[in-house]
């Protein structure tokens, strides 16, 4: 099993059991999503325009509801479920102390669950962790200060901790302490491994799953096999793996694993495999994690509206951003900046039905606020104009603010109902 070459340190990791591009910093970073509350689908908007739509083909733009307040009960469901992780615990040792051939799908899916937290499967595939989950045996050493390896001992497997600590004591008498989710013994390889150093349990029941060296020397060549590389000029910039997601067959691909920044942007308008169809939305939860500002994402996609072949693709990515995470535009000048300038390139390219659709999206999203400006004297300028009225037959509107103006200052946007 050879090493990932050193480019990838920089790349991003996907391995949930649902997909999501997020990143895998040297020093874990802190990430805050702020909330939209009452996110809706696109469905509802849709469901809203489609009297006015006429021919815009809206096909394969799925439901995505992203913190949306109708789940508060499903949540608090889940809640009473996963709040006790004593039972939780029970359920995974149940299926660890399963022989390797009585593991079902299930028992191998809950074991999944759990093993993909711990630092020691943290990067690995999807399939080779779950190829690992059917092959472990679980060992459970009940006194502190039991040897479980002696130096110099051939070494006959890996193992992972599950609970408790031991101490690896080296030759030159220095020591450390693994902990839970830390592995020790083999490397992936069939050459005959002597350990180095003595491993003693630190604490009383200490728990472990082992695999033996064939089946992870196995496993883990396997992975080559099971990913592509894309490059470019001698770099790996993407890795992707093959799943399949059914045993019929009829549902595989491949899922991006990793990928450097630029081009995990450039994927979100590349035809996305059946089993990666949430890629967008995924990209569009987690980038906050590996980019710097949303405007990377704007500006390319601005660039590619230009493009008559991907301009369909460019304004899917842009409506579903806009109704999920509208604080990403509402909270950044620049971005608000950025969404008026893809409502004007809708209009210039006359889709009415998208722009229609991205005006409702905004006006759905959009959060109620208060505004104060204050006026030198009755005749100062207002450094804004407002379009509409009952004359009109619609509400009131802003159709301008001057830039850098008190009104601007004060927060006041084009496009603010009033």
């Amino acid at each position: 099993h050879s090493q990932l070459p050193a480019d990838l340190t920089k790349m991003h990791l996907t391995d949930n059991p649902h997909p999501q591009v997020t990143h895998v910093p040297s020093s874990q970073s802190g990430c805050s999503i702020a909330s939209d509350s009452g996110s809706s689908s696109l469905s509802d908007i849709y469901q809203a325009t489609e009297s006015e739509m006429g021919d815009v083909d809206l096909t394969g733009l799925p439901e995505a509801p992203v913190d949306s307040e109708d789940e508060e009960e499903e949540e608090d469901e889940d809640i009473d479920r996963t709040s006790d992780p004593l039972l939780g615990r029970d359920v995974v040792r149940e299926c660890l102390e399963k022989e390797p051939a009585d593991k079902t799908d299930d028992d191998i899916e809950q074991l999944l669950e759990f093993m993909h937290q711990l630092p020691a499967f943290a990067n690995m595939t999807m399939s080779v962790r779950r190829e690992l989950c059917s092959v472990m045996i679980f060992e459970v050493v009940e006194q502190a200060g039991a040897v479980i390896l002696e130096h110099g001992q051939e070494l006959d497997s890996w193992y992972v901790i599950l609970n408790g600590t031991v101490e690896i004591t080296y030759p030159d008498g220095k020591s450390e302490s693994l902990c839970m989710g830390n592995s020790f013994g083999i490397t992936p390889s069939l050459d005959k491994q002597y350990m180095n150093g003595v491993v003693r349990t630190k604490v009383d029941d200490c728990q472990f799953v082992c695999i033996a060296q064939q089946d992870y020397w196995r496993i883990l060549n396997h992975v080559e096999k099971n990913t592509h590389k894309v490059e470019e000029e001698g770099e790996i910039v993407m890795v992707k793996e093959h799943r399949e997601l059914d045993r019929s067959g009829t549902r595989k691909g491949h899922i991006v694993i990793k990928a450097t920044p630029e081009r995990l942007i450039t994927h979100l308008i590349e035809e996305h495999s059946i089993v990666d169809p949430t890629y967008i939305e995924d990209f569009l939860l987690t980038y906050r994690t590996f980019l710097t500002s949303p405007l990377e994402v704007g500006n390319k996609l601005l660039e590619w509206f230009t493009m008559d072949s991907l301009r369909d693709k460019v304004t899917r990515v842009v409506l579903l951003w806009v109704n999920n995470h509208f604080n990403d535009f509402e909270g950044d000048p620049a971005m608000t900046r950025f969404l008026e300038e893809f409502e004007k390139n809708l209009e210039d390219t006359k889709m009415k039905g998208h722009l229609r659709l991205l005006n409702i999206a905004c006006a759905a999203k959009a959060k109620w606020r208060q505004i104060t400006l204050q006026k030198p004297s009755r005749d100062s300028p207002l450094f804004f104009s407002l379009l509409g009225g009952s004359d009109k037959g619609f509400g009131i509107f802003v159709e301008t603010v001057e830039m850098g103006s008190k009104a601007a200052e004060a927060g006041l946007k084009r496009g603010d109902q009033v």
